[in-house]
């Protein structure tokens, strides 16, 4: 079997779909995209597939040293993820040829359900409220949220206050049942985050996600040793050598994006890592169907997975578009806060072509906001 072929696809909301074809009329289905510079992945999978086609698309592992450290300049955001959704679409090929399941591939399933999360937004703690509950009347158990807007490195007590409110009204709300977890989201200085966790702790959050912006992430020992919060990053990591000195810090989950940190293959090592140190793994995915499938049939392989995140109701827009590329959305029914393990082969999707072409006819041009801080200067989104 021979790589003949691939294309890319740019379809709202702000996703990049990759299909591999073969010369026996296998194909496989990827997901490359950096939020906000997809056009830049695009030009990196087009190098990337120069050494793919006419190759043997089972020799994934070969392939993947190839495109990872054959060009010299290695790693960083926009290659690793134009490989990530290359390796993606080769696993999708391999267990599509083998007619199992990826995570058939990976050694078989260790478990029967992976634990799913969803986010939460409002404008006031009233409508966070109100959409939380109207989240877990749906079954779902646990929920994120963005737990402040742009904040200044050392916030006023009214900012810490506000923020930490948003936290007790849901805890008040939902009671101890529901897992609550916060997204820093890279807007906190360090110090900024050492004045909050203590006055969080006694709120139980689930997890605190990306407390320090990456470039601080050797910095995250300090954090972790202050607080019991369990802390959680990686999304901004591309690679096991990212993670390498991370993992060391005391982080109670590392949260690797399979379409950013170099794919299926990559992220399975991730997480053999992680194991050694007592670190969960909660993939993060607020990304599209592809990117999601291929996130499942690796929780469903690797025994230290957490929780999964998916996009179906998070606010950068798109509705329903996670489940209107699919031909059966049901492979991503959420029954309990969970889903059920995927048992078609490859990444156990199929994707609708059609509707696929049809948005791709109208590329997106989605770029992230920019904040500003209230004198005018740039803020951290």
């Amino acid at each position: 079997m021979k790589i003949v072929g691939y294309e890319t696809f740019l379809v709202a909301p702000r996703w990049q779909f990759l299909r591999i074809d073969t010369d026996e009329g296998i194909s496989g289905w990827g997901e490359p995209i950096v939020e906000g510079r997809a056009e830049a992945v695009q030009g990196a999978v087009a190098a990337l597939m120069e050494h793919l086609v006419g190759a043997d698309p089972l020799r994934i592992e070969e392939h993947w040293q190839v495109m990872a450290k054959g060009g010299f300049y290695r790693g960083g955001p926009v290659l690793s993820s134009a490989l990530a959704g290359i390796d993606q679409a080769l696993w999708d090929i391999k267990g599509r040829y083998h007619e199992v399941p990826v995570h058939e591939l990976l050694g078989g399933p260790v478990r029967d359900r992976a634990r799913v999360y969803t986010w939460v937004h409002g404008r006031d703690n009233a409508q966070l409220v109100d959409e939380a509950e109207a989240k877990v009347e749906k079954g779902f158990t646990a929920l994120k949220l963005n737990l402040s807007e742009a904040l200044p490195p050392i916030p006023s007590p009214a900012q810490l206050r506000a923020a930490v409110s948003r936290v007790e009204a849901l805890r008040d709300a939902l009671g101890d049942g529901i897992d609550i977890a916060l997204d820093f989201h890279g807007r906190f200085s360090t110090a900024a985050t050492r004045q909050i966790l203590p006055l969080l702790e006694p709120l139980l959050p689930m997890f605190v996600e990306e407390p320090v912006l990456p470039e601080f992430a050797r910095d995250l020992r300090r954090i972790t040793e202050s607080t019991s919060i369990p802390i959680a990053t990686g999304e901004r990591l591309f690679s096991r050598w990212d993670f390498r000195d991370v993992l060391t810090t005391g982080i109670a989950v590392a949260q690797p994006d399979i379409s950013h940190a170099g794919g299926i293959s990559e992220v399975r090592r991730i997480a053999a890592m992680a194991e050694a140190y007592d670190v969960s793994v909660a993939p993060h995915c607020p990304l599209g169907p592809i990117t999601l499938a291929a996130s499942l049939q690796l929780d469903f392989a690797i025994p230290n997975f957490l929780i999964q995140e998916q996009s179906l109701g998070i606010e950068y827009g798109g509705g329903n578009a996670l489940l209107d590329y699919l031909v059966d959305p049901n492979v991503f029914a959420f029954t309990d806060g969970h889903v059920q393990r995927p048992t078609g082969p490859g990444l156990g999707i199929q994707v609708n072509e059609d509707v696929v072409r049809a948005a791709a006819a109208e590329p997106h041009r989605w770029r992230s906001p920019v904040l500003r801080h209230d004198d005018g200067s740039f803020a951290e989104w």
